[in-house]
């Protein structure tokens, strides 16, 4: 228990979060699984617990904290009007919301919006950034604590298809990686100010790519970002880089971390072995597992990759021998999250389905479909699978946990 307290602790910073809560992009790991959760494996229109309209689009993920679920969109002829909305767990009632006017670049392709970054939470504050790279620091109650108009300070670090790079809080810092052609740079914030802690400049070229928090091999907390010349590892509080892998990396999908190694989308899929004082060790490579737009996911001793089609690819995490593969129907954006065992899979139209992976070729075990279309990943918490589209937020669920 007390190692476990040590690595909640490093991986999400100074807040009151529990294990039960999902506080960022992929969850408490940054990893999609939710190991304890109970999710239902029949999904049919009774799973549905409660579903809420959402003002403007958006594309981020929800996030959870105790017995609220954030969630941000954008909304206006040019998605400049910026909106923080929290909703009670239980009923999905609104509990607040939260507007302001974006002060950087808002043009983005036409299958996001300006909520594409999912925000973050350290259990006390909301951090919330949007495309326009306009960073949000409220309470849970949603009173703004400070706001820090990236844009403004950068103005060049944007792209023309928008900016889409989720936060991150580690050892008591809040991470935004910032990437771009023209100019790119990851800054380490103070959770209470905004101020810069540190700065660092990063590769230019377009990168949609989100930063990971894992622990290195010393036990301390360690950031790793990903860009189109591979990966860097930072210590959060000051900034310093570790170590690189410099192989080249995907500027879409994610580096997925688990069990000490980290799964890399690099030439297909790259597992790196992090090593004490050194640069990671590559441990195999596998062409045939490369993801899409979907990350990675390690459930046990098999590693799953999804293509933007719909092909699911189950690998050995041993040696990245590919076991079998699944098609599903796509096309994806979002990626599977996990929760006791099974993966829920939401494609681009709406269509939520259920896979064992355990089963000898996999297998979908059923389907629920939306009916909207759904780019975000889904958040799992209170045994509840939470999925956000352009219009609706969902909780789907056992009765039980409501």
């Amino acid at each position: 228990m007390k190692l476990l307290s040590v690595l909640v602790s490093l991986t999400l910073g100074l807040g009151s979060l529990t294990a039960a809560d999902w506080p960022q992009f992929r969850g408490p790991q940054g990893n999609g699984i939710a190991p304890d959760a109970k999710l239902p494996a029949k999904l049919d229109a009774q799973s549905v617990a409660w579903a809420v309209d959402l003002p403007g689009r958006g594309v981020s993920s929800p996030i959870i904290v105790g017995d609220r679920v954030f969630v941000t969109s954008s909304s206006g002829p040019k998605h400049d009007r910026l909106r923080v909305l929290c909703f009670n767990l239980t009923d999905g009632q609104l509990r607040w919301e939260r507007q302001f006017w974006a002060t950087g670049r808002t043009m983005t392709h036409e299958k996001i919006s300006g909520a594409t970054p999912t925000p973050v939470s350290d259990g006390k504050r909301l951090f919330a950034l949007f495309s326009s790279n306009d960073l949000f620091a409220l309470d849970l109650d949603g009173n703004l604590l400070w706001f820090r108009g990236l844009g403004r300070d950068y103005p060049n670090a944007n792209n023309s298809l928008g900016m889409a790079s989720s936060l991150v809080v580690a050892d008591g810092t809040v991470i935004a990686q910032v990437e771009s052609e023209s100019e790119s740079f990851t800054a380490g914030l103070d959770p209470a100010t905004g101020k810069n802690k540190w700065r660092m400049e990063r590769p230019r070229n377009s990168n949609w790519t989100s930063p990971v928090v894992t622990t290195g091999p010393d036990g301390k907390p360690v950031v790793l970002l990903q860009s189109f010349k591979g990966v860097a590892a930072v210590n959060p509080a000051t900034g310093a880089v570790l170590w690189s892998y410099d192989d080249k990396a995907s500027t879409v999908p994610s580096t997925t971390a688990a069990g000490g190694r980290l799964y890399v989308p690099s030439q297909g899929l790259t597992v790196l072995e992090q090593v004490p004082g050194a640069a990671p060790k590559q441990i195999w490579r596998s062409a045939q597992l490369r993801p899409g737009t979907p990350s990675p996911l390690v459930l046990g001793n098999r590693v799953l990759t999804m293509n933007d089609g719909g092909i699911l690819s189950c690998g050995d995490a041993a040696d990245g021998k590919r076991l079998w593969q699944l098609r599903l129907k796509g096309p994806f954006s979002a990626t599977p999250v996990v929760a006791g065992g099974l993966l829920y899979c939401v494609n681009e139209k709406g269509l939520v389905q259920v896979v064992d992976p355990s089963k000898p070729e996999g297998e979908v075990v059923s389907e629920l479909d939306l009916g909207q279309t759904v780019i975000g990943t889904p958040s799992i918490a209170a045994n509840s699978l939470f999925i956000r589209s352009d219009g609706k937020l969902w909780r789907i669920g056992r009765p039980s946990s409501l």
